[in-house]
């Protein structure tokens, strides 16, 4: 990454040609495309005073054309098969009695409080909780971008989401939505709105994955989907798998198997299991993915699945180290919290009287039935 242009303010990078084609040339070399020629051009490009619209979409239109190397490792396609299968079969409902599952959710909505340090990790959470009263579990895309248009404010929004909104004001649809010079597809915002549907399907990872794909749909694609799929089937194991590790587990069967994700959450893994510290995870981590920017999903995916094991199941040292763990510490550890807000219930936590949690956990148990 070029950090002079990384640093630089492009005004309302949404609709600037400097930051989509840099972004966008960023998205085809991590993703596997035969653009590193460019290399040159984009950065002098990037980096003039203002922008030379004309020349900018002339080489992003080039990017755009470019074919995927032979040689690129890992099986990414925007259709992967064995996505969302298994979810017709899973059970209706997580077998918890009712008042447990309402303090299950309750927790998980103050963990998610508790964890993030900004206001705005809440909001998201909120407005798909209202989607979900009005459209049911089985909303689609369109409802998702009604819902955007009607109650989310365009300067509220941030990288994918504000391209997409941009994107909706022009005329265009979802999936097109996600993908018409959207170059932070794959960062972390669809991965840190996932949250309302791992509660909203208590024990049903599957079915939470696969609504969280049809939320991620305005707005992202490819690692970037596969990560909010991820995090909701991360949030909905957590009703009934018995450890941190095991809903870990079960998340990662949503995913594609061969995906740049999928690859650097094994890793993850490995380093656990190998016995490594927190500090040696946190450190490979940031190693092994420095060269995506700070907001990209794969890194921050790493964060949130190293807090939560070397957390081991304590509520505060989860949060305390997915923090610590940095890049987008607010996102990673309000979906921790999230995760260890349901194991531990609402009981559980210290922080039970915040107003208005208790609301959202009854209006969100309704869903459920």
């Amino acid at each position: 990454m070029d950090v002079m242009i990384e640093a630089a303010h492009f005004g309302h990078h949404e609709a600037d040609p400097r930051a989509l084609l840099y972004y966008e040339w960023c998205q085809r070399i991590e993703s596997g495309y035969a653009v590193a020629d460019c290399e040159e051009e984009v950065h002098e490009l990037a980096r003039t005073d203002r922008p030379v619209p004309a020349a900018c979409w002339r080489l992003l239109d080039k990017i755009e054309r470019a074919p995927r190397l032979a040689d690129w490792p890992y099986a990414e396609w925007r259709d992967a098969p064995g996505i969302g299968n298994g979810a017709a079969s899973e059970q209706d409902s997580a077998t918890l009695p009712d008042h447990e599952l309402l303090d299950r959710i309750h927790g998980g909505w103050l963990g998610r409080r508790i964890g993030r340090t900004t206001d705005h990790e809440v909001d998201y959470a909120v407005l798909g909780l209202h989607l979900l009263e009005r459209r049911g579990l089985d909303f689609d895309p369109d409802d998702v971008a009604a819902e955007w248009l009607e109650r989310l404010p365009f300067l509220q929004t941030y990288t994918a989401e504000r391209v997409a909104y941009r994107n909706l004001i022009d005329g265009f649809a979802p999936p097109d939505t996600a993908t018409y010079r959207n170059p932070y597809r794959e960062w972390i915002g669809a991965l840190a709105r996932a949250d309302i549907h791992g509660y909203t399907h208590p024990g049903r990872p599957a079915r939470a994955a696969a609504a969280a794909a049809r939320d991620a749909s305005i707005s992202h694609t490819g690692n970037g989907s596969w990560a909010a799929m991820w995090a909701a089937a991360l949030i909905a194991a957590a009703f009934t798998d018995p450890t941190p590790a095991a809903a870990l587990a079960t998340a990662a069967t949503v995913i594609p198997a061969r995906s740049r994700l999928a690859v650097a959450l094994s890793e993850v893994l490995a380093d656990h299991a190998g016995g490594n510290s927190w500090e040696q995870a946190t450190t490979a981590i940031h190693t092994r993915h420095a060269h995506y920017n700070r907001l990209h999903a794969i890194g921050n995916a790493c964060l949130i699945a190293a807090g939560l094991l070397w957390g081991e199941g304590d509520f505060t040292r989860t949060i305390d180290l997915t923090a610590r763990g940095g890049w987008d510490a607010d996102a990673n550890a309000a979906i921790a919290g999230s995760v260890s807000g349901i194991r531990a219930g609402a009981s559980g936590l210290p922080a039970a009287e915040y107003d208005g949690i208790a609301d959202l956990a009854r209006r969100t148990v309704r869903l459920t039935m």
